[in-house]
């Protein structure tokens, strides 16, 4: 399983699954990471969190965490 945590900076990923309970994953798909979305990756911090993509053009940042719960395809 790859998560959007593995995901490499400048590239991109289609959202297979959301991994998670309640209110963690309510909260991923209200930022709007839902199943079949493109997200791409633009940078990363020096330590590894937070990571920061593009999802439905709009920029959003997120902890490793739950980077790890987002299980993504590359495209």
């Amino acid at each position: 399983m790859k998560t959007l945590r593995d995901v490499k900076i400048g590239e991109t990923a289609t959202v297979v699954k959301l991994h998670g309970e309640g209110a963690v994953k309510r909260r991923l798909m209200d930022m709007g990471i839902t199943k079949n979305t493109p997200v791409f990756v633009r940078k990363v911090a020096p330590l590894g969190d937070p990571i920061e993509v593009t999802v439905r053009n709009y920029e959003l940042s997120l902890r490793k965490a739950d980077a790890e719960m987002i299980e993504v395809e590359e495209n």
